[in-house]
Order: structure tokens, then C-alpha cells, then sequence
């Protein structure tokens, strides 16, 4: 296995997905409660990205052996059987992912508080019977929902909570103002999930998984994910207003007609191998303005 195979496994492309709620995160860790606790944040970040690694190996493994349609997704589009990639090798990863990436959660819930433990528990079990279990949630109209929580705002609140712990107040408050900051990176990663599955819809169907756009149809798969794109620019401007985040963040919206250029082929043509990729660099260019921003206006103040 080469690295290029290696990355296609694992879907590097994707990373993002999970690197800037983790960003995204420390920035309003430090802009909101000042604080930053290195070590466990690092070991965090390392369990993070093992565990992104299991689930996407663990989604093609499942993929390949519960796969309907056998003489062409099988042996011709998921990467195992394309690659005819030898599972030992994979079984090895998903265990060297797996336990390595929990041994280093529990090493961090031991250092800041088992809230990291608990929330940390949700993510495993999406993680794992998203792809796995007899009725996986991928097959089922879950998948957008479900990727976008647990990536967007789960891994962003475990961020907040590790840096804040000796501060930290559980209450509605706390839970309102995290997921208002964490919820552009929600809903793009929910897009990014629905793209995915608009682009698939008759593979998916020919191997027996009904997910969300099977139900309610492409014109409303589209729909939704345009307005979502919107929303999470006026979720920006309503956490900037209510002065959760620095007004610095307001300047977002010179990424507008950048984010038209890239929307407009994916709505015309949702084709995997063309178009997917403009939802990919929507996620990435708008987290990373984000981000930046974030942290500009940390540096301000």
C-alpha cells in the first residue's frame, strides 16, 4: 500500500472536516475563557485524528463486505477490492486506530474531567455503527445529522472543555453559546455528508442504503444544502451581534462570492469525480477564513 492508497483509505481530502472545529474550538477557548492546556490538547488532537482515520477505514472495510452489488462497487469503486488491498493489513489499522486513539481519550479524560470521557462515547458510537451493526446508520436518512453534531460541534466542546475545565460551568447557557459558534461548522459538514450522498444516490439505492436523499429527493437535497450555506453565514453574523466572537468575524462575508463560484457547479451537476469537490473546498476556505478570523480577533482583543 502506497501512500497515495494510504490517504485514499483514510480520506485525507476530508481531514478539515475535523481540524477546524478543533481550531475553531482553541480560538474561542482563549477568546472566551482565556485558557489553553497544551498537553492534553495535543494528546486530544493526536486521538482525534486516529479515530477519523478508524471510521473512514472502518466505513470502506463495510462498504466492501456488505456490498450488493458485487460485480461493480465491489471490484471496481471501493478502494479495498479495487486495490485488492489485503485484510490483514486493514484489520491491523482499524485495531492500531482504534485502541490507540481511545488509549490517548482515556489518558485525557483522566487529566481534565470524564465529561471528555462521556462526550468522547457519543463520538465512538456514531463513529463505529455508522458504518457497522446490522442496520448501519449511513444506510439510514441519520448520516447528515449525526456527522455534522458529533464532527461540528462534539469535537469543538470537547475542544472548549479540555482548555476550560477548571472553569467550565454544564448549563443551558454554556450549551447555547457553544453550538451558536460551533454551528457553521455543523451545518457544512452536514453538507459535505449530503453532497456526498446526492452524488451517490443511485449507487446507494442499487446497495440497499436509503439515506436521506433517497426520501426526500434531489430538488430538496439541493435546496437544503444551499440554505444551509447561507444560514451558516448568518449564524456568523449572530454570534458577531450578540458579541459571542469579535466583530472582526464580520468580514466572513467577503468569502460570499467565492463561495457562489464554488456552489454553482455542484448545483447544476452533482456528479462524484466533478463536483463533490466544490463542497470540500466550501467547508475548507470557509473554516479556514473562520478560523483565521477567530483568531485575529483573539490577537485584537
Amino acid at each position: 500500500m502506497n501512500f497515495k492508497i494510504f490517504a485514499e483509505l483514510i480520506e485525507l481530502k476530508a481531514k478539515t472536516a475535523s481540524v477546524f472545529p478543533f481550531l475553531l474550538g482553541l480560538a474561542y477557548s482563549l477568546y472566551h475563557y482565556h485558557r489553553a492546556s497544551l498537553l492534553p490538547l495535543v494528546l486530544y488532537f493526536a486521538a482525534m485524528l486516529m479515530f477519523n482515520c478508524f471510521v473512514d477505514i472502518w466505513d470502506n472495510y463495510n462498504d466492501y463486505h456488505n456490498a450488493v452489488d458485487t460485480a461493480d462497487y465491489q471490484k471496481n469503486t471501493n478502494i479495498i477490492g479495487r486495490e485488492q488491498l489485503s485484510m490483514r493489513t486493514i484489520k491491523s489499522l482499524l485495531a492500531f486506530f482504534f485502541f490507540g486513539s481511545l488509549a490517548l481519550g482515556l489518558l485525557v479524560a483522566s487529566m481534565t474531567g470524564w465529561a471528555v470521557f462521556w462526550l468522547g462515547l457519543i463520538c465512538y458510537a456514531v463513529g463505529v455503527f455508522y458504518a457497522g451493526g446490522p442496520k448501519p446508520l449511513s444506510s439510514l436518512p441519520l448520516g447528515e445529522l449525526l456527522s455534522g453534531l458529533t464532527m461540528g460541534y462534539i469535537i469543538f466542546l470537547i475542544c472548549v472543555y479540555i482548555n476550560a475545565h477548571a472553569v467550565f460551568i454544564w448549563n443551558f447557557s454554556t450549551i447555547a453559546q457553544t453550538f451558536l459558534i460551533a454551528l457553521p461548522s455543523t451545518l457544512l459538514i452536514a453538507n459535505l455528508m449530503l453532497a456526498n450522498n446526492t452524488c451517490d444516490l443511485e449507487e446507494d439505492e442499487a446497495n440497499q442504503r436509503y439515506t436521506i436523499v433517497h426520501y426526500i429527493g434531489k430538488n430538496a437535497a439541493l435546496a437544503w444544502w444551499k440554505w444551509a450555506l447561507i444560514a451558516s453565514f448568518i449564524v456568523v453574523f449572530l454570534a458577531a451581534v450578540l458579541q459571542l466572537i469579535s466583530p472582526v468575524m464580520y468580514a466572513i462575508i467577503l468569502i460570499a462570492p467565492l463561495m457562489v463560484k464554488f456552489a454553482k457547479p455542484y448545483l447544476a451537476k452533482q456528479v462524484k469525480r466533478e463536483t463533490f469537490v466544490c463542497s470540500v473546498k466550501i467547508l475548507m476556505i470557509f473554516s479556514l477564513v473562520q478560523t483565521i478570523l477567530m483568531f485575529i480577533g483573539l490577537a485584537i482583543k
